[in-house]
């Protein structure tokens, strides 16, 4: 999830025309040392000094990369689910396992 949400945010950053070049290397660089799913308020608490456009753009982009991320975390407990419903029909037509014969009356030695 923390992958989905850091690729994604790095490329929306990249494509954006509002953030600057500097702005954009730092978040890649934060992104890449320490990735983590944050609430608007919580960036908007980080971002004081910038522009309210750079602001807005980085809200934007946080709140579409974390819908994004929280997509793919469901899409992939969704898939592991189907597998595993999947082997379980599967593992049904296997043939019942025969106990070997009694071996109480044979003799050792």
């Amino acid at each position: 999830m923390l992958a989905a949400l850091s690729l994604s945010f790095t490329d929306q950053t990249e494509a954006s025309k509002i953030i600057p070049a500097d702005d954009q290397e730092q978040i890649a660089q934060t992104l890449e040392d320490d990735a983590q799913i944050m609430s608007n308020t919580q960036i908007e608490e980080l971002l004081v000094d910038e522009p309210a456009d750079v602001r807005a753009e980085i809200l934007r982009i946080n709140s579409h990369a974390r819908d994004l991320s929280l997509q793919i975390a469901l899409l992939v407990s969704v898939l592991a689910s189907l597998i595993g419903l999947v082997n379980s029909f599967r593992m049904m037509r296997l043939p019942d396992i025969t106990p070997a014969p009694s071996v109480e009356g044979t003799a050792l030695g």
